[in-house]
């Protein structure tokens, strides 16, 4: 009997060894060699200290900086560990709402938020991406209609002039991969850093 076990106790031992530790070492290497940066979680750096991920969405409340889309992220109620309570861009907790477009909590928000955006900027369309999340929550970019659609806002916050901060949207924007693959993004947290550099000049 130990004959016919044997070889698959060995297989096992294996494969275990080499798609369980030879292989994840072997593509950790290469990837940190090959992208140091991505590797490392592309982590963002001000003044030598880590301020966050150009993977990772974050929230800016503040009307100096420009806002990201919104999250649907929750963690639980430290006072009731039945409920749950928003935790926008919680990367423990990755994942949209799951409202439909029936929900009238899903209406309400959007009807909410859309007036509030309406308000700040009464002369533009208010876009798609302001108001809704996606599908992780922890979306890190916006469009550049998005980012342009705050500039007043943001240059009055700063008194700043609007064709200054329409310059730095225009400097965050990265392009379609290859120049066909996804779409024109603005990452919120590289935007609000460069805007706090010339703002400090």
């Amino acid at each position: 009997m130990l004959r016919e076990i044997r070889p698959a106790i060995v297989l096992l031992l294996a494969l275990t060894a080499i798609t369980g530790l030879a292989y994840p070492l072997a593509m950790t290497a290469i990837a940190g060699a090959l992208f140091p940066a991505r590797a490392e979680g592309s982590l963002i750096e001000k003044d030598g200290k880590v301020v966050g991920s150009a993977l990772i969405g974050q929230e800016f409340k503040d009307d100096k900086y420009f806002h990201g889309r919104p999250s649907a992220t929750v963690a639980p109620d430290p006072n009731d560990s039945s409920k749950t309570v928003s935790a926008p861009y919680n990367a423990a907790n990755s994942g949209g709402s799951n409202l439909g477009p029936t929900s009238k909590a899903l209406a309400d928000r959007l009807k909410e938020d859309v007036d509030k955006l309406k308000a700040e900027n009464p002369n533009a369309a208010v876009p798609v991406d302001l108001v809704t999340t996606s599908a992780s929550g922890l979306d890190p970019d916006i469009s550049p209609e998005a980012a342009q659609f705050q500039v007043p806002r943001v240059a009055k916050a700063r008194n700043m002039q609007e064709e200054q901060v329409k310059q730095l949207v225009t400097a965050n924007t990265e392009g379609r991969l290859l120049g066909v693959l996804g779409e024109p993004r603005v990452n919120v947290l590289a935007l609000n850093l460069a805007l706090d550099r010339a703002a400090a000049r």
